[in-house]
């Protein structure tokens, strides 16, 4: 069982995890060993709530094919323990991303002293500007 927090937790038998051997350097451990970790997450067909779905699917992600699977894939360590872990970590922080929702913005007005700082700002600029011009020797 993944926990994503107190309320919504994702069966394992919903993620797919398939080890293979990992590329780059690395030697013969690399090309003998199959510690690396491809995960499918299949967004439709997972029991998340629908408006999770939703949100995860809307995401513009490279990652995120077109049939809504997710693919990971891990192979920054030298066990495959540790890339199914860091595997698993990289799914629950996208969809814990996907759960996160900003405040909505109060509008508010600038402050008289604000405004008086930004029109000083444009007419010191201004004044900046006007001595770029041509020397006049008068």
């Amino acid at each position: 069982m993944l926990y994503l927090n107190d309320e919504l937790s994702l069966p394992l038998e919903q993620i797919q995890l398939e080890a293979m051997r990992a590329q780059g350097a690395g030697g013969q451990h690399v090309n003998k060993v199959s510690t690396a970790i491809h995960l499918r997450f299949d967004v439709g067909a997972s029991s998340l709530p629908d408006w999770v779905k939703e949100r995860l699917l809307a995401q513009s992600d490279r990652r995120l094919t077109s049939d809504g699977v997710w693919i990971i894939k891990s192979q920054q360590a030298r066990s495959q323990l540790q890339n199914r872990e860091a595997a698993l970590e990289r799914l629950r922080e996208w969809i814990l991303a996907a759960l996160h929702t900003d405040p909505p913005r109060i509008a508010t007005r600038p402050t008289r002293a604000s405004r008086r700082r930004r029109l000083d700002a444009k007419q010191h600029r201004g004044r900046i500007k006007a001595l770029r011009g041509p020397v006049n020797n008068d």
